[in-house]
C-alpha cells in the first residue's frame, strides 16, 4: 500500500491551539504528514522563518508522539501544488474557521486543480473552542498586552511575549 501523504501549510505566526488541533486531526488520517511552513514575508511576520520552523516542530511532537504519525515541519516558498507534488503529497489539508475562509480557500481549491487534478484539498472544520483563532489577532491582543494563553500552546505563549518584549524595547 503506497504511503498517505499530506500537507499542511501555512505562515504559524505564531502557531495556535487551532493549528494543533487540525495538526493533530489531520494525523490520523495520514502515514506522514508535513507541516509546510511558508515563508511569505509580505505577511511581516513577528517570528522569522527558522523561529517559526522551530516553534511548530516544539508544539508537533507531542501529537506525533501520541499518534505515531512521522510530523515533519520544513519551510517551504513557491507554488503550493508543485511543493506538494515535490513532497510526494496527494493531499493538502486546510483548516477552515468561518465562511470567509471558505470563500478564499474555494477559489485555492479551484486553482490548485486545475494545476494538479491528482492532488486533493481537504478541509477540517477547526473544532468549536478554536473556531475564533487566527495568529492575526493572537498577535494583536498579545501586542496590546491582553491574554493569549488560552489561544497559543505554552512554549509559543513564552516566546511570543519574550519576543514583543524584545521589539518593543
Amino acid at each position: 500500500m503506497t504511503e498517505r501523504v499530506a500537507l499542511y501549510p501555512g505562515t504559524f505566526d505564531p502557531v495556535t491551539n487551532g493549528h494543533l488541533d487540525v495538526i493533530g486531526r489531520a494525523a490520523r488520517l495520514v502515514d506522514r504528514l508535513v507541516v509546510g511552513v511558508a515563508i511569505n514575508i509580505g505577511k511581516g511576520p513577528l517570528f522569522d522563518l527558522e523561529e517559526r520552523v522551530d516553534l511548530v516542530r516544539v508544539e508537533v511532537a507531542p501529537i506525533a508522539a501520541r499518534t505515531g504519525v512521522v510530523i515533519e515541519v520544513r519551510p517551504f516558498e513557491g507554488l503550493l501544488v508543485q511543493y506538494a507534488k515535490d513532497l510526494g503529497a496527494r493531499m493538502i489539508v486546510r483548516g477552515l474557521r468561518a465562511v470567509a475562509d471558505f470563500d478564499y480557500e474555494f477559489q485555492m481549491v479551484g486553482m490548485n486543480r486545475r494545476l494538479d487534478p491528482e492532488i486533493e484539498t481537504v478541509f477540517l472544520m477547526a473544532s468549536e473552542t478554536n473556531q475564533f483563532i487566527a495568529s492575526r489577532l493572537v498577535k494583536e491582543i498579545a501586542k496590546l498586552g491582553g491574554d493569549i494563553s488560552g489561544f497559543v500552546p505554552k512554549t509559543t505563549l513564552d516566546r511570543t511575549l519574550a519576543k514583543l518584549r524584545a521589539t518593543q524595547g
